[in-house]
This record gives structure tokens, C-alpha cells and sequence, in this order.
């Protein structure tokens, strides 16, 4: 398992790097986003589908990494993201979902939580390589592509928003709990207090839905969400 850092304290790099190194990780370091970027993008470097894992600081000089991550989703890298933040805010949160990241774990933070948020997108980013594509109405999802298409349309997704929407769809017009999202997405290992599901599922909203004037996710308040057959929204076209 590969996984590419990208911190520019460079003694807390190097503590995270010996740990992952002892958990059985391959680690490559750098202290620079622009650095960073190069190594998990540049097309005279090394092959960017070699790293299982990105493991990014926000705030790192030259390219900070929002932009990094944002550059690379923009090239159709879909490697994991896991983002290392001191911001706690839901717009902070938000804006790093929608810039492709697919976790983020705040500083100060425990190491076994880091290296377990690690595992848990390792473990997501595997697919059966004979999986078939599902398909609700026009809305069609392949787990090996890694695509998700409404009506010939593609659409984007973060790595966690498609690993929701997979799950979504695989049981269309059945209810999916919260406890179900955490357990088959997150492993369990995220709070049921937190947002972050929420956060997801607007996401998702606004790519699979809002900009075609459907509505498919149901939210039955308390219990989870539903993805029904898509409907048009009155007045829209």
C-alpha cells in the first residue's frame, strides 16, 4: 500500500511517515504542494494510479491542499483523499468535500484515528473487477469504471459520494440508515453526532439531482434516506 504525504512540518512528517511506515505503509513525503502535486499528477513522473492513498495538509506552501486536490480530481485522478485540517467549520468542511476530498480528520487528532480513517478508504478504493453497473431510471453507476452517468450525463463524485450513492442505489425505494452509511461507508469509525453524512448527501443532491431537475433523494428524518425513482420538479425543465 502506497501512500503520498504531503506536510510541510516536517517533524510531525516525519512522525507520521515512521508510523505508516511501521503499519506496514510505503511512504512518500514532500513539504511542498507544488511538489506534491507533481508527484501524484505529473505525467513525466511516476504513474498517479501508483499511490492507494493522498494524504494531504490544508495549509502547505507554494499550492495549499484544496488546489492540489482540486488540480488532480480536474486530470480524473480518483485516488482516496484524506485531508489534515486545524479548520472545523462546516464551509471549511464543504468546500473540502466539494474540491474531491473524500475524508478529513482534524488536528490535534489521534494517530490510531488516522491510520484507521487511512485503512478505511484503502478498503472502499478495492472493487470486485466483475461487479456489474446498477441502474435506477436514468441514473446509471459502475463500480469498476468508477462512473456515474444521468442520462448519458456524467457526473462527478468524490470517492465517499459515490461509495453512498452505490449503496443508495443498490437498494432504491428501500429506506438506508445512517447507522447502514456509517457502517458500509465509513466502517463505523465516523460519529453518528457529525455532519459529515449530511454534508455528502447535499453533495450528492446538487450533482445527481439539482442540476437535472430531479429529485431522488428521499430524507425520512431521524431513521435515513431513500433513492427514489427519479421525478421532475414542477416548472423545471
Amino acid at each position: 500500500m502506497r501512500v503520498l504525504l504531503a506536510e510541510d512540518d516536517t517533524r510531525l512528517a516525519e512522525v507520521l511517515e515512521q508510523s505508516l511506515t511501521e503499519a506496514g505503509w510505503s511512504v512518500e513525503v514532500h513539504h511542498d504542494g507544488g511538489d506534491a502535486f507533481r508527484a501524484a499528477a505529473d505525467p513525466d513522473g511516476p504513474d498517479p494510479q501508483s499511490f492507494d492513498v493522498l494524504l494531504l495538509d490544508w495549509m502547505l506552501p507554494t499550492m495549499d491542499g484544496l488546489t492540489l486536490c482540486r488540480r488532480i480530481r480536474a486530470l480524473g485522478i480518483n485516488t482516496p483523499v484524506l485531508m489534515l485540517t486545524a479548520r472545523s467549520t462546516t464551509r471549511d468542511l464543504v468546500a473540502g468535500l466539494e474540491g474531491g476530498a473524500d475524508d478529513y480528520i482534524r488536528k490535534p487528532y489521534e494517530l490510531e484515528e488516522l491510520l484507521s480513517r487511512l485503512r478505511a478508504l484503502y478498503r472502499r478504493s478495492r472493487v470486485d473487477p466483475d461487479e456489474p453497473p446498477v441502474t435506477v431510471g436514468e441514473l446509471t453507476l459502475d463500480p469498476v469504471a468508477h462512473r456515474v452517468t444521468r442520462g448519458g450525463v456524467p457526473i462527478d463524485l468524490s470517492a465517499r459520494e459515490f461509495d453512498i450513492l452505490h449503496l443508495l442505489m443498490s437498494r432504491a425505494g428501500k429506506v438506508v440508515t445512517r447507522f447502514l452509511i456509517l457502517d458500509e461507508v465509513w466502517d463505523g469509525e465516523t460519529d453518528l453526532r457529525s455532519n459529515v453524512i449530511d454534508v455528502h448527501i447535499a453533495a450528492l443532491r446538487a450533482k445527481i439531482d439539482k442540476r437535472f431537475g430531479t429529485d431522488t433523494i428521499t430524507t425520512l428524518r431521524g431513521v435515513g434516506y431513500r433513492l427514489e425513482v427519479p421525478r421532475r420538479i414542477p416548472g423545471q425543465s
